[in-house]
């Protein structure tokens, strides 16, 4: 028996905040991968703690729905699982490249293979991509349009936004787009300033965080000037200094992303057959 746990952060404040981790995980029961998957969080019930112990499964693949590696990936997941011997040098990794581990947990016999985060998944931008075609309306959507690939960004953690340039740099490789920058709303290049950066009459901007919530749909449309009030809503596209900004909100709701658990498992040896094929019909993983 091999058993999926999807590790995610939730939230006390945002009722919403678990709503893509939920359609992530029923999207892939519905295949019958994996004979059990749970959803586990950071910030709401189950807690991460219950993430293995109620599992038959003896091989379990643990996933993290994080954008990037860092301090829930590196810290605080694999301490809340007592995965033993644990150390991130074990992932061998450049701030974007961890891929799998095979761990113990102490207090159960079964085998771990924890995975790298879902955000630095090369799938990912693929999804990006997918988010761009989907807000538009057009599958080919590119010419004459910028693409804005946003992250949270924090002065105090560089890898925060290291998963926003390596995705905006391999979007950027596709040669799809008129420009394509990676901006953030804590740090240089800022997203309030995202007219700034492209001469593009039409710019589609994707945050590239894992749920909609007061980040992107209160902070970034208000510091855009898609609107003076989050509340009242806004156009897609709006008009913003003679630019057309077509916002997409979190990529991590476009459902391309339970395909991506899906690789990060498969990445890990885990026996998926032809689900993920199956599951991503005509959209080819970029780079494949």
């Amino acid at each position: 028996m091999q058993a999926l746990v999807i590790a995610a952060h939730g939230s006390h404040l945002n009722p919403n905040a678990s709503d893509p981790t939920y359609a992530h995980a029923d999207a892939i029961r519905e295949t019958g991968a994996f004979d059990e998957v749970r959803e586990v969080f950071w910030k709401e019930e189950p807690h991460f703690r219950e993430g293995i112990r109620t599992l038959e499964a003896e091989e379990v693949f643990v996933v993290p729905l994080f954008i990037s590696e860092g301090y829930f990936t590196e810290q605080v997941i694999p301490r809340e699982l007592r995965f033993e011997a644990w150390d991130p040098e074990l992932w061998e990794s450049d701030g974007t490249s961890a891929s799998t581990v095979t761990l113990e947990a102490t207090d159960v016999e079964k085998t771990i293979q924890y995975c790298g985060p879902v955000g630095t998944h090369d799938a990912m931008t693929d999804v990006i991509v997918k988010r761009a075609e989907s807000t538009t309306g057009d599958p080919d959507v590119g010419d004459g349009f910028g693409l804005a690939v946003v992250g949270h960004g924090t002065e105090r953690n560089d890898t925060s936004a290291e998963a926003i340039e390596y995705h905006a740099r391999r979007i950027d490789d596709l040669d799809r787009f008129e420009a394509v920058e990676a901006l953030y709303m804590d740090e240089e290049p800022e997203v309030d300033d995202v007219t700034d950066y492209f001469e593009s009459e039409d710019i589609v901007v994707v945050p590239l965080f894992i749920a909609d919530g007061y980040h992107t749909q209160e902070d970034i449309p208000e510091d855009m000037g898609l609107t003076d009030d989050y509340r009242l809503g806004w156009d897609v596209p709006a008009e913003v200094d003679g630019h057309r900004i077509w916002y997409t909100g979190a990529v991590g709701t476009e459902e391309l992303v339970a395909d991506v658990i899906l690789e990060r498992a498969a990445d890990a040896g885990a026996d998926l057959g032809d689900v993920i094929e199956a599951g991503r019909g005509d959209t080819p993983i970029v780079g494949d």
